[in-house]
């Protein structure tokens, strides 16, 4: 069900739930400060209650609202890179609710960049919690349509048109005195963060042999997530993709693939990205749904090559193609 601006934060307003658009994909957002509304997310989605939420807000003016320590570390991130694709995992106050944390010490913060997005939070005066708009482990969305074939269409989607990260953030969590790690890749890249935040600090830790700190739990860090109806095989080679495909024919089992980039092609339809890692996170979970519809037997997807610029893909392919 499609609704305007003006409804959507009425919506929020009132304790309910809404799928929003972000640059990396659609959320289902919910009142932050509202246990109540918050419960409707994991019925919603049938995720389980442990796993926290990333709280979008609508500038870094309000970091100080949710967290007990902001480190430098932390601040110079968030003014690079917000609005943005970057989730920062910070000390949480103790008025944060125990929903949104999952039970755990810490929250998760985002200024998403788009500009539907922002316009909410500013228009409704309230930060939304909104993990993606899916049912839990499925492929996220990255349109509304795609969330009301995912959700069913009495679910309120605020439209604002097609993704264009197109996978979600980049979760980096910096300790109070300015420690950090990335807990689950994005495009913003662990290069991207170290130019900002310096070098490595699990690495420091590790070379001073100092004791590990605990790894906050966050979104994205289950085995099997972001997967198709369709059982999904992954190949690190486009002639070990195409062998299997004929196979599977000689068996009358139907596929389809897909590719990245240019070079031969196997005997079933198929979707090529474009070989260039933005391009294919912006489009992959668009044509995996595209892929997901035709109701075949088993889709088959090239992996991109195991390189730094690849990671976040990389991480998203295999966790959908986990068995």
């Amino acid at each position: 069900m499609r609704v305007t601006l003006e409804q959507a934060v009425a919506e929020l307003k009132q304790g309910g739930v809404v799928a929003i658009p972000t640059e990396t994909v659609y959320g289902l957002a919910a009142d932050a400060s509202n246990d109540s509304a918050l419960k409707k997310i994991f019925i919603t989605k049938q995720r389980p209650a442990d796993h926290p939420l990333i709280v979008h807000i609508g500038s870094i003016a309000q970091v100080q609202d949710w967290v007990t320590d902001f480190p430098e570390t932390a601040q110079k991130l968030a003014q690079a890179f917000w609005p943005g694709a970057l989730t920062l995992v910070l000390p949480a106050q103790p008025h944060v609710s125990r929903v949104v944390r999952g039970d755990e010490p810490t929250v998760a913060l985002r200024v998403p960049n788009h500009p539907l997005a922002l316009q909410l939070l500013q228009q409704s005066g309230l930060c939304v919690a909104a993990p993606s708009a899916n049912l839990f482990t499925q492929l996220s969305p990255t349109t509304a349509a795609h969330v009301e074939a995912g959700l069913g269409a009495q679910i309120a989607v605020l439209d604002g048109g097609a993704c264009n990260v197109g996978i979600e953030s980049t979760i980096v969590s910096v300790t109070a005195d300015g420690h950090w790690q990335i807990l689950r890749p994005g495009m913003i890249s662990e290069a991207d963060i170290a130019k900002v935040a310096g070098a490595d600090q699990q690495l420091k830790l590790v070379a001073h042999e100092a004791p590990p700190t605990i790894t906050p739990k966050v979104p994205g860090q289950h085995a099997l997530h972001y997967s198709p109806h369709t059982p999904l095989s992954l190949f690190n080679s486009r002639d070990a993709l195409i062998a299997s495909c004929a196979s599977l024919q000689t068996s009358d089992t139907r596929c389809a693939a897909l590719l990245i980039g240019e070079g031969a092609t196997p005997p079933c339809e198929f979707l090529t990205l474009q070989n260039e890692p933005q391009k294919v996170a912006e489009q992959l979970y668009a044509k995996l749904h595209a892929l997901d519809a035709l109701k075949v037997d088993r889709l088959l997807v090239e992996l991109p090559p195991a390189t730094a610029p690849w990671l976040a893909v990389l991480d998203r392919l295999t966790r959908a193609g986990h068995q």
